[in-house]
């Protein structure tokens, strides 16, 4: 069987479908995926208001969920995509997972980590900004103006 091997924007999307999925129930329109030697092993959005928990990030639900995949809690073969710069919550978990990549789409100039401390990762991650920013800045400026 041959391995398919897809690009960042192909996960990013792939993010984004879960973005829309936050939007749709009316969550903070933020969406992640974890990905393991070519394979998607974690989907996750913010579920905040559906749990009434503030730390129900996408980020968070991803990581929880691709630890119990893996049977293990470090991700240190893995890359996280998610479309809004993780914020220092998010970053410390990503920390202690030892994730080996984060790619992440708009940035969050209120909340992002950049924005605080941007050694709070594992000195071994690498970190991708930017990717597919205005498709994920538009989702959320769009929620945030229909709650105005």
């Amino acid at each position: 069987m041959e391995l398919t091997i897809f690009s960042d924007e192909h996960y990013m999307r792939e993010a984004l479908k879960e973005a829309q999925k936050a939007f749709d129930d009316d969550e903070v329109p933020v969406g992640a995926v974890i990905v393991c030697e070519n394979r998607i092993i974690a989907r996750a959005h913010n579920l905040t208001e559906k749990l009434t928990d503030v730390t129900a990030h996408a980020e968070m639900q991803a990581i929880t969920s691709a630890a119990n995949f893996l049977n293990g809690k470090y991700l240190n073969e893995c890359t996280l995509y998610v479309t809004l710069e993780p914020c220092v919550m998010c970053a410390g978990a990503l920390h202690w997972s030892q994730i080996k990549k984060i790619v992440f789409g708009a940035k969050d100039p209120k909340r992002g980590y950049l924005r605080l401390e941007k050694n709070i990762l594992h000195p071994k991650t690498e970190v991708v900004g930017g990717l597919l920013e205005e498709e994920s800045s538009t989702l959320l400026k769009t929620f945030f103006q229909k709650k105005r």
